[in-house]
């Protein structure tokens, strides 16, 4: 099978990253459930454009995907765009701690911007 046709997998691994979200945020772990927010729906998106477009896609940006999904045909509104720009915010300063001017990047990171994260994400993204 090509790697064209795992859309399912791709689907699948973002149904698991946004469980992981959901449990992490349940146990007060808000920067990592940002992080698995993101990562679900990247993915979910990946799976969609692999099934839809035949097309992967390397780019780690929500945003972009859905972009990509737009220009494709694929009606995605203005809201879904701004969306994703709030999901790629996730991607990287959740995680490095050189993101930041000073502290580990799981200090900045509250109960309400996991619950966004996760909304969005299970939102219909995922």
């Amino acid at each position: 099978m090509s790697s064209y046709q795992r859309w399912v997998d791709w689907l699948d691994e973002a149904r698991d990253d946004l469980a992981a979200a959901i449990d992490l945020m349940r146990l007060g772990r808000y920067s990592k459930a940002c992080y698995f927010a993101q990562q679900a729906a990247e993915k979910a998106l990946k799976a969609l454009l692999i099934r839809r477009l035949n097309r992967y896609e390397h780019t780690h940006s929500v945003r972009e995907l859905l972009e990509i999904l737009r220009n494709n045909g694929v009606d995605v509104s203005d809201e879904l765009i701004r969306v994703g720009d709030e999901l790629d915010r996730y991607y990287v300063p959740t995680r490095y701690p050189n993101a930041w001017p000073s502290g580990a990047p799981h200090r900045h990171y509250t109960e309400e911007d996991a619950r966004r994260a996760v909304d969005h994400a299970s939102g219909g993204l995922c």
